[in-house]
């Protein structure tokens, strides 16, 4: 099964301990991949496309001419912040990764858990004696 089919079964699974571990998890490294994406990866992106930066793009609804997205916003004109919306789905897709390979790795580790034969009892191993002493004679 590949990542992205496992992904989609985790992503459609309502187990409620997994929602109660994304949710953790998501909140714990919200403000880390914040960052990752805003500090690290955004401003290359951002060089590439002619020095502007994701949050400063916009579309203006409203009548006037204004040099950035703050000057729109102090004038009161109506804006569509597609840049901050970008911004946004790039983070939640970070996150949804982070959490995934998590899960995954305790997933992987609980299975290793239960497929690890478990020690046969006394009683089982000397049945199994005696089974085997019967079929040699």
């Amino acid at each position: 099964m590949g990542m992205i089919s496992e992904f989609k079964e985790f992503a459609m699974k309502g187990s409620v301990v997994d929602m109660a571990v994304g949710i953790v998890i998501g909140g714990a490294f919200g403000k880390v991949i914040t960052s990752f994406v805003g500090d690290v990866l955004m401003p290359p992106i951002g060089q590439l496309m002619g020095g502007v930066s994701f949050t400063d793009l916009y579309a203006n609804l409203g009548d006037g001419t204004y040099e950035n997205l703050a000057a729109a916003e102090k004038a009161g004109a109506p804006v569509i912040k597609y840049g901050a919306f970008i911004q946004t789905v790039i983070d939640f897709l970070i996150i949804a990764f982070a959490i995934f390979m998590v899960i995954k790795a305790m997933n992987s580790a609980k299975k290793k858990e239960e497929e690890a034969p478990a020690e046969p009892s006394d009683e089982v191993k000397l049945l199994t004696e005696i089974r085997d002493s019967l079929n040699k004679s």
